[in-house]
Order: structure tokens, then sequence, then C-alpha cells
């Protein structure tokens, strides 16, 4: 049987749910003061990106094997690799790890971008081509940290 529109629609609206509903949970079962600092972390992403794709990826491989830590993906943006090959992913990623939070912001071409523009001003933060990470938000300088985020949202976003 085929679905109509609204059929489709109510689908993408159910899974939509189904992904808010797993970031909920995976932040409800952070300790404190993760929870905490992821929950003000999504809010801010979110006020960036109010109309963004949300992801929310377990952690684990095709085979139910856990290969990194879950993480938490904001809007949308097209990979393309070496031999040609695209994968949509998101742009902004956050994931608790065992000594903090790492931030992740996707698809900067330039692998130095975020540690010579960002690298000083951020605090007591590990800076690499793509993520920022930090043990708590109280040891970074968190407007520094949301002008990283609107560099990546405006070098990945697709033009209208």
């Amino acid at each position: 049987m085929e679905h109509g529109i609204g059929d489709r629609y109510r689908d993408a609206k159910e899974i939509c749910m189904n992904i808010q509903k797993q970031i909920e949970e995976h932040i409800a079962t952070q300790s404190e003061p993760k929870r905490s600092e992821m929950q003000q972390l999504h809010h801010m992403i979110l006020a960036l990106m109010p109309a963004c794709k949300l992801w929310f990826l377990d952690g684990k491989d095709e085979k139910g094997k856990t290969v990194s830590n879950p993480n938490i993906g904001y809007g949308s943006q097209i990979t393309q690799y070496a031999n040609g090959k695209t994968k949509e992913f998101y742009q902004i990623g956050i994931s608790a790890n065992t000594t903090g939070i790492s931030v992740y912001i996707m698809g900067i071409a330039d692998r130095k971008y975020l540690v010579q523009t960002f690298g000083k001003k951020l605090g007591k933060a590990s800076v690499t081509g793509y993520c920022v990470k930090f043990k708590t938000l109280a040891d970074i300088n968190i407007n520094a940290l949301e002008r990283a985020i609107q560099c990546g949202i405006e070098q990945t976003s697709i033009p209208n």
C-alpha cells in the first residue's frame, strides 16, 4: 500500500520525536554536573540552529559493538570523501566522555582554523581540527565556544 503525504509527514514526525526522546534520555543518564552542562550546550546549539535536523548516534556499529561514545548531532551537511562518495552528516555534535565533554565542529576545511582562531580564547580546552574537549564548562570561555560553533555552522551551511 502506498503512503500519502499525510502518512509520510506523520512517519517523519514520529522519527523526529523518537530522536528527541533518545537525546533527552541520553542527557538524563549523565551524572551531575555533566548532565546540566550537556543540557546547557544542547539549548545553546538549538538557539543557534532552531530548525536543524537532530541526530542521535548511540556509538554502536552495525554489529552492535560499541565503537565510540554516544553523540548528539545538529544540522546537516554533505561530506565528500576522496573516492568521490558523499555522506550526510551533522554540522555540530556533542558527546560526554570519561573526562568531560567534547564538542565537534564538523566540516571545516582548514584543520588549523579552530586551533588558530579559538585555541587560546577557549581557556582550559584541548582543541584539534574539529573537536573542542574540556572537563567542565567552568574551565572554558562559553562565549568563545559559541563563536566557534557559529563559525562552524556558517562554514558548513548549504546556501539556499
